[in-house]
């Protein structure tokens, strides 16, 4: 990994959270790898959805927000009630 430069205030705000016996360069590399992944799972994300948006252009077919909303609030409260249960 190239030497970055690092303003002293961000190198004492992030070497004060690191973890026993974890470098400065450990974070580093392993915030750089949490956002390569998170960025990936992002741009995924979108190409999903932008794919959805051209085949319900294509096809005609919507389904309305109201529709989805309620299926999700359907779904969230039987998990909850499945939890509590336990």
């Amino acid at each position: 990994m190239p030497a970055l430069y690092m303003p002293p205030e961000l190198r004492q705000v992030a070497e004060a959270v690191l973890r026993p016996g974890e470098t400065l360069s450990a974070f580093v590399e392993d915030s750089l790898r949490s956002n390569v992944a998170f960025r990936r799972t992002q741009q995924e994300f979108i190409a999903r959805g932008l794919a959805s948006l051209n085949a319900a252009q294509e096809s005609g077919e919507y389904i309305l927000a109201k529709k989805v909303l309620s299926k999700l609030i359907a779904k969230l409260e039987k998990a909850r009630s499945k939890k509590s249960a336990k």
